[in-house]
């Protein structure tokens, strides 16, 4: 088998092979070659073992990775893949092994192995899934139940929709399909831009996959074979958005220590054992950490244990509950549940996108380290030391009565545990007599892949293969997650608008909130017929707004980026390829309304106050970087924003129950009050806050400072999961409801950490016409040529061609 690769003048590779095999195994080489650092950082974020070279700031996603058992989940899911497509299987392995023949060479290129120390590991099959599981396994935004708990708690259940609407934890997309009957050239144009957290190197990877079999350019998924999201196959072309669905649910557990493990509380009211072990996660510079790992029927426990959670605790009873339901006499067993796969070695995955999402996006500046995932893998085959190392301590030895080995720690409960015969909780019973007592509880996360050993890479070489749109509505019907709004379009004038995805089908409750796990009624009932959807006008437009994924969630963005771009493609007849930027680049800033509406029923202001209020009722609503006015206004909303977050009535909220690190994003209540404004401004009562007087004294404040352009407080902050020398980052237009999504977090500050990681155009009539671009550039490696020499452009919001005519591109090398 043989390949070759080829670069264009930006560097970005185009492979061609004489077969399948030989092409995922040279884009696995590529990828290694270009991104050896973003490679290893996406795997040991699959294992939960970045903490072993990036140090205590990791610790916490790794912490999560472990106890969510992602790592053990894609392994899972590979051995399925194995048994139900022998064919996809070989072809995710032939990736892996490319990436393992240039991993050394694309190290020694790299300088954050040296700083680290890091020594490039080893790719095994299951890691590309454990890379795909761990960037989107927040991606439904489950730690939204976390905040609706509170909000419920302490305002009442009108504050779910008051702050429903996609936050600082979420990630989202515009695209846009125009019909042949609406284009210059009578074929279908599909255009868009991703947006997730910014990160360099950059999320995903331009590339072109050319074999007999298929010639396709798209953006891949670096650490992920084929071309997944957006891609163009010459008489196909396709992209997706995030369709906001809920398909992960919290419960809350009952736990409690026995002298052979733990059990579990069921819906039968029954004790079953969970299953249990520990394993140790290695930190550099520090001591090492023990972690309890446990799994109940519904899923991994990822909160809390036997002992509680500070802060999360059920008023019960008393009494001890009946006879435990026991499963087996083995001491690490797996759950009894109807819908657990088959058990499979321990291990450990984590995700890169996920923990972008970090808390330090709304609370730490622009190159803080969002928590990591980096240290822990369980199983037999565990290294003993090094960065890929796990250690794993079965029930037998650790089960013993006394402090759980945690419960004192950084990531322990900090109770103290109960010997056997202490059970911390039991049915409630139903008579009075009893009193009453606040009963630990643990939360436990079900997803669907860890329910089905499914996620979804069966779809990705029919993706590939896909020639029109029936052949792409085929392949995304064995799409898994994260649940997308897919939009294609082909040369003979089909389109497709449908969600693709696995949403389960159970009670209204799980989707809003933590549910009980000892009461009957929330599990799962099989799964959601995915919808679909038409064009209107010749058009189609996915911005995550409410549409046909409406059935299947609860949080959506607001209508504005949706509603902005049906309005940009009904000034035109016909589009071209070339129009498309001045749609990803409009600035408009629709949900500006509230706040201005407010500004205008203000009197009696000072001078300087008045001058400001009638200059931003004159504002054209544009967050352009070069816009006074627009920071005038940005200043205004974050003055508004502090007030109300500081106002008595969220004072409960203020402070966040002791959750994991990771979940802080959709806790902090001054991101969610600044995503909120809209909805928290336009109420028609707010719990008593005198709205208006706060929007007063804002304005008075902002008019006491010097003034300043939007671009010079909004700057790109990207991600990076080590950080070193700063850069001149430029100053960005846009913002969270404009089309151009550069978004700063309201009330924290204006840099923008998220945006879009990339811009696309596919043009069905001629693909040599279609356009790309991404924030940085091909090579991951700092300082080389192609490293950030596409930043220029997509800051001006410019577009890269795309070269299909193989005597155009420049030969590197044959693998």
């Amino acid at each position: 088998m043989t390949a070759e690769i080829y670069r264009d003048s930006w560097g970005v590779p185009h492979l061609r092979a004489d077969s399948v095999l030989a092409l995922a195994r040279a884009q696995g080489r590529v990828t290694a070659l270009d991104r050896a650092w973003q490679l290893e950082v996406e795997r040991h974020r699959a294992q939960g073992t970045t903490a072993s070279f990036l140090g205590a700031s990791a610790l916490a996603w790794d912490v999560f990775a472990r106890r969510a058992r992602l790592a053990d989940t894609a392994r899972r899911c590979f051995a399925e893949l194995e048994r139900r497509d022998a064919e996809s299987a070989d072809w995710v392995r032939a990736y892996t092994e490319g990436v393992n023949d240039g991993l050394a060479q694309g190290a020694r290129r790299t300088p954050e192995f040296g700083r680290t120390g890091l020594v490039p590991g080893r790719w095994e099959p299951w890691h590309p899934l454990g890379v795909w599981l761990g960037t989107h396994i927040l991606f439904a935004g489950f730690p939204a139940k976390l905040w609706r708990e509170q909000a419920v708690r302490h305002l009442g259940p009108g504050a779910v929709a008051l702050f429903a609407t996609d936050g600082p934890g979420t990630s989202g997309s515009n695209g846009w399909l125009v019909s042949g009957a609406r284009t210059v050239t009578g074929q279908a144009l599909l255009a868009g831009d991703p947006h997730r957290f910014v990160e360099e190197p950059g999320v995903y990877q331009q590339i072109r996959l050319a074999c007999p079999e298929f010639d396709v350019v798209g953006l891949a998924v670096p650490g992920v074979p084929g071309i997944a999201h957006f891609g163009h196959a010459g008489t196909v072309a396709w992209a997706i958005t995030n369709a906001m669905a809920d398909y992960q649910d919290l419960y809350r557990e009952r736990l409690r220590r026995t002298g052979a493990g733990v059990e579990a509380l069921g819906p039968d009211g029954l004790w079953h054992r969970a299953a249990r072990h520990t394993e140790t996660i290695a930190i550099a510079g520090e001591e090492p950490v023990e972690v309890e790992i446990i799994e109940t029927d519904r899923g991994p426990v990822i909160a809390g244990g036997p002992e509680g959670l500070d802060g999360l605790q059920d008023l019960g009873a008393g009494a001890a509950g009946p006879e435990p339901a026991h499963d087996a006499a083995g001491t690490d067993t797996a759950p009894t549940g109807t819908e657990a796969v088959p058990a499979c070695p321990d291990a450990v995955s984590a995700g890169p996108d996920a923990v972008s999402a970090g808390p330090d996006a709304v609370s730490a500046g622009p190159d803080a380290v969002p928590s990591g995932p980096d240290a822990v893998s369980a199983g037999p085959d565990a290294i003993p030391s090094g960065p890929d190392a796990v250690s794993t301590t079965d029930s037998a030895a650790a089960d013993a009565p006394g402090p759980h080995p945690g419960a004192s720690g950084p990531v322990g409960p900090g109770a103290a545990t109960g010997g056997a015969g202490e059970a911390p909780g039991g049915p409630v019973p139903a008579g009075g007599g009893v009193p009453a007592v606040a009963v630990p509880v643990a939360l436990s996360l079900r997803y669907p892949p860890r329910v089905t050993g499914d996620l979804g890479f069966e779809a990705l070489l029919p993706l590939l293969r896909a020639r029109r749109v029936g052949d792409v509505d085929r392949a995304f019907d064995a799409w898994a997650e994260p649940v997308n709004v897919v939009l294609s379009a082909d040369t003979d004038g089909g389109v497709l608008h449908r969600v693709a995805g696995r949403v389960p089908l159970r009670a209204a409750d799980n989707r809003l909130r933590l549910v009980p796990a000892w009461e009957p009624g929330h599990s799962w009932q099989g799964w959601h017929e995915p919808p679909r959807a038409g064009l209107s006008d010749g058009v189609a437009v996915m911005a995550n707004q409410r549409g046909p994924a409406t059935p299947l969630g609860v949080e959506f963005a607001p209508p504005h980026r949706a509603d902005r771009i049906r309005a940009l493609l009904a000034e035109r007849a016909e589009w071209s390829a070339d129009d498309m930027p001045a749609v990803h680049t409009d600035t408009h800033l629709a949900s500006a309304a509230p706040l201005l509406d407010h500004l205008a029923a203000l009197d009696g202001l000072s001078p300087g106050a008045a001058g400001l209020r009638d200059r931003l009722l004159r504002w054209d609503r544009r967050m352009d970087a070069g816009s006074a006015d627009a920071a005038a206004y940005a200043a205004v909303r974050t003055a508004v924003v502090r007030r109300l977050a500081a106002h008595p009535v969220f004072a409960p909220l203020a402070e966040p129950p002791a959750y994991p690190e990771v979940f802080l994003p959709w806790l902090a209540l001054v991101p969610r009050v600044g995503y909120a404004l809209e909805h928290l401004l336009r109420a028609e009562e707010l719990y008593g806050v005198d709205r208006p007087a706060i929007v007063r004294a804002a304005v008075e404040e902002v008019a006491a400072e010097p003034g300043a352009t939007w671009g010079e407080r909004h700057r790109l902050a990207p991600w990076r999961a080590l950080t070193g020398a700063p850069y001149d980052e430029p100053g960005l237009s846009g913002d969270h409801d404009c089309v151009l999504c550069a978004s700063a977090v309201p009330g924290v500050t204006d840099l923008a950490a998220r945006g879009p990681v990339a811009r696309y155009v596919w043009d069905l009539a001629h693909r040599e016409n279609s356009r790309w671009v991404v924030p940085s550039g091909a090579d991951g490696v700092p300082g080389a040529p192609h490293h950030r020499d596409q930043l220029p452009l997509w800051t001006e919001g410019v577009l890269v061609p795309v070269v299909t005519d193989w005597a155009r591109l420049e030969k590197e090398t044959d693998v």
